[in-house]
């Protein structure tokens, strides 16, 4: 886990879109990755503002192919990312498909459930318009918990379960769990708009995370995820 953190921290790095931490080791035994110390910082309108240019500047940030060279972590599950060129094949079946088979081995797939999350599985390219989609460098694991402002004010991007994705589905988790707040989302905004019917596919993308908060977690996501997929449905 610390080592594919790590290559995802110097993915991010490399883009040179935000400040991320400097990954100065990855230890095996004990166990331990040692990153760069972050002298905190109280400018946290100033850092909205700067999180949501440079997350659209870090969003520009492209491949050939959607997913990774190699698998990492969501959390402790396991995340998938064999690289694919449909964005639709790779959401469907790296993404909830994964998290379909898990809930599947952790007993939280009712029938009714499982039947609702087929179907909107294979009617994806209802919402999802492939010819609008590129594969953006995406930090993967992006809420509140995940960013830092340095002393300077600059945001700091943390703890990422990076891959190539539709940067609608970052921006997606961002409201999940109380949002980043109006200056963060009018940057973004303003640097690089979303596309029309964002709105209407946002819990489309959430409920990936949300499947992975009830195989992580258990029943209390339940309710979220049958309200989504009821939606769709």
């Amino acid at each position: 886990m610390f080592e594919t953190e790590a290559r995802g921290l110097k993915l991010l790095a490399a883009a040179a879109a935000l400040r991320i931490p400097r990954v100065i080791a990855v230890i095996a035994h004990p166990s331990a990755l040692v990153l760069e110390w972050i002298d905190s910082g109280s400018n946290k309108p100033a850092a909205a503002e700067a999180l949501g240019r440079g997350l659209a500047q870090l969003h520009r940030s492209s491949a050939a192919t959607y997913g990774l060279d190699h698998d990492n972590y969501i959390g402790s599950t396991p995340q998938r990312n064999t690289p694919a060129r449909s964005w639709i094949e790779f959401y469907r079946d790296r993404r909830l498909g994964a998290q379909r088979d898990l809930a599947l081995q952790n007993g939280q797939l009712t029938s009714d459930r499982a039947r609702q999350l087929d179907r909107v599985m294979a009617r994806l390219d209802h919402w999802i318009d492939e010819a609008q989609v590129v594969p953006s460098l995406l930090h993967g694991d992006l809420w509140g918990g995940n960013t830092l402002s340095d002393a300077q004010g600059r945001p700091v991007l943390i703890d990422p379960a990076v891959y190539y994705g539709d940067r609608e589905a970052e921006i997606a988790f961002t409201e999940l769990f109380g949002g980043f707040g109006a200056r963060f989302y009018a940057a973004y905004h303003e640097t690089w708009p979303l596309d029309r019917g964002y709105a209407e596919r946002r819990d489309l993308y959430n409920l990936y995370h949300l499947l992975n908060h009830l195989n992580l977690f258990g029943a209390s996501y339940g309710g979220s995820v049958d309200a989504i997929l009821r939606h769709y449905v």
